[in-house]
């Protein structure tokens, strides 16, 4: 079997609301969730499962690979509900996207903190 990526726990303040956050904004189903975790799962099966950890939030850099039909209705999203985004990882360019690697791409936090970047090209 090749290797690919299962699963990863992202720490949130409300995993519910987290949770919710994503598969409004990337248009996924509701999956099973299970025990401290709340889960979405991406279409190529990739779990992110959301928990509530005893300690202070981290912030954490999570890059969405995604098509360019889906990027727009983010995108569009993200404007309709005033969420910051920026066009680079250092924040410099707020309100923006990039056009670098061949896509787009976008920057911006969830509810948890996290630094989240969508892209449409992958980099390699």
């Amino acid at each position: 079997m090749p290797v690919s990526f299962n699963h990863t726990i992202i720490a949130a303040k409300d995993r519910q609301e987290s949770a919710r956050f994503f598969r409004e904004l990337l248009e996924l189903p509701e999956a099973p969730s299970w025990g401290p975790f709340t889960n979405i799962q991406l279409d190529d099966g990739t779990l992110l499962q959301f928990a509530e950890p005893p300690v202070e939030i981290q912030m954490q850099h999570y890059a969405l690979l995604i098509d360019d039909d889906l990027f727009d209705r983010v995108y569009a999203r993200l404007r309709e509900r005033g969420v910051t985004h920026w066009a680079d990882p250092q924040m410099r360019r707020p309100g923006e996207i990039n056009d670098e690697h061949g896509g787009r791409g976008v920057y911006f936090k969830d509810p948890a903190g996290h630094a989240i970047e969508l892209i449409t090209r992958p980099y390699l």
